[in-house]
């Protein structure tokens, strides 16, 4: 069980810069994103400048004593339709065991009760099992799937759809809670 009061999240930061293209550029999690080029400085400053103005985004840090591990985005806000994309990734990897599904959980908190998004929707390289596991517990159901949809090493690789309903979170949440925090929730 986790204490609740030892994570938190925040809105990316200027001083977040250096630390988001360290964790970005890492092979652990270059491998899993669409674009998994070494991203330069000058291709990142311009990303970081866009991102701190982007309306239809959001981009937090997610914190464990008060220390950042973790990158969240909210992505295609759109309030008209209710729905947005979003990806997410440990940065450290000095975190506790079961971080993941905490920063889950504060992601589904904020899209759901922060953002007021009715559909949350991510997109998954096939052979990420953990990530498509871990969202899967969490709820999501796959609608989709793109076959050899990206090109990557060489190979053509698919793509599954998934998404999360506001609705079911509010009817979960507290389950979730429970099974992360404890009873209390603390």
């Amino acid at each position: 069980m986790f204490n609740l009061d030892s994570f938190s999240i925040r809105p990316i930061e200027r001083n977040d810069k250096d630390r988001i293209l360290h964790w970005r550029n890492s092979e652990r999690v270059r491998c899993n994103m669409y674009n998994d080029h070494v991203i330069s400085q000058q291709e990142h400053d311009a990303w970081f400048a866009r991102a701190l103005v982007d309306t239809p985004a959001a981009y937090l840090i997610f914190m464990h004593e008060e220390k950042p591990i973790g990158f969240i985005s909210f992505t295609s806000i759109n309030k008209l339709h209710g729905r947005c994309y979003w990806a997410f990734y440990l940065g450290e990897t000095d975190v506790p065991r079961g971080a993941g599904s905490v920063m889950e959980f504060f992601a589904l908190d904020y899209a759901f009760l922060m953002l007021k998004i009715r559909k949350l929707c991510c997109e998954v390289f096939t052979f990420n099992a953990g990530a498509i596991k871990l969202h899967e517990k969490f709820g999501f159901v796959h609608e989709g799937r793109f076959v050899e949809h990206y090109l990557k090493n060489g190979k053509y690789e698919d793509i599954v759809c998934l998404a999360k309903f506001g609705a079911t979170w509010t009817e979960d949440r507290d389950k979730f809670k429970s099974r992360i925090f404890g009873k209390s929730g603390n």
